[in-house]
Order: C-alpha cells, then sequence, then structure tokens
C-alpha cells in the first residue's frame, strides 16, 4: 500500500505597516508600496517561495507513519520550530 500526500506551506505576513497613513490617497498609498518592493534587494523566485510552497508526491506506509508523528499537533505548546 502507498499513500500520496500534498503539502502546502502558504505565509500570512502583512505587508503593509499598520502605523501607515491610510487616511490619504489610496493611489499614493499603492505607487509607495510597490516603490519600496521594487527597491528590495530580495530575489523575486525567494519571495515567492515565502507566500507560497507546494510539494507532493507518494509514501510508504512507514514514511507515512514518520510524516503523522512528525506533524501532529503535539500535546502541550511547544512555541515555533
Amino acid at each position: 500500500m502507498y499513500y500520496r500526500f500534498n503539502l502546502v506551506l502558504e505565509g500570512e505576513q502583512d505587508i503593509l505597516d499598520p502605523s501607515d497613513d491610510l487616511s490619504g490617497d489610496p493611489a499614493e498609498a499603492l505607487a509607495a508600496l510597490v516603490q519600496r518592493l521594487d527597491e528590495g534587494s530580495a530575489d523575486p523566485g525567494e519571495l515567492e517561495a515565502q507566500v507560497h510552497w507546494e510539494r507532493s508526491g507518494v509514501v510508504c506506509s512507514e514514511c507515512r507513519s514518520v510524516a503523522v508523528r512528525m506533524l501532529s499537533t503535539p500535546t502541550e505548546d511547544t512555541g515555533p520550530h
């Protein structure tokens, strides 16, 4: 027997600074955001991978057991890893 899996990691981080004055012109706020993104030094592929990463495949029953054990919710909160 084998098991198919799909693993999707989706980043959720607001890129708008809550201290930004949003009462002004929305077009100006959007233009400023686009300019900040354009001036950034990060690789576009890396930025995309931080927002959405997806893998799928097939595993045997032993590998399934390992994955389930690793991804199961711990009984107590261990915090971020």
